[in-house]
């Protein structure tokens, strides 16, 4: 679980800084800040899924990790068709919530599975 800790933290950190270099306008301001509070959300998420006080409780905040990943691929969908910068960046944050967006999901499923029994 390490490793996906420091992963959530970095994927957050690396839309943190791609939202730097995004250009300061309104209409941007706006999607910049619901990336960055998205994206921060997974790992923030996934961190209180690690002290969760029951496999329901372990599901519920995994389930919002879920929802968080899914938006901050939106939001990075948005930009690459808005955008004509660091187009290559984009595209492997999106492909890097997409991965922890599957994990995310299988490890729901796999502890749904472990409760029925």
């Amino acid at each position: 679980m390490q490793d996906l800790k420091l992963r959530t933290k970095t994927f957050a950190v690396d839309c943190w800084q791609l939202c730097s270099i995004i250009p300061k306008s309104r209409e941007f301001d706006a999607w910049a800040r619901q990336l960055i509070r998205c994206s921060s959300s997974v790992g923030a998420n996934f961190r209180a899924s690690q002290r969760a006080k029951s496999t329901a409780d372990f599901i519920n905040k995994l389930k919002i990790v879920e929802e968080e990943a899914d938006e901050t691929i939106y939001w990075l969908e948005l930009f690459l068709e808005v955008l004509n910068i660091n187009h290559e960046e984009m595209k492997r944050l999106k492909k890097e919530g997409e991965e922890l967006l599957a994990i995310t999901v299988a490890s729901i499923k796999t502890a749904r599975k472990n409760q029925r029994k």
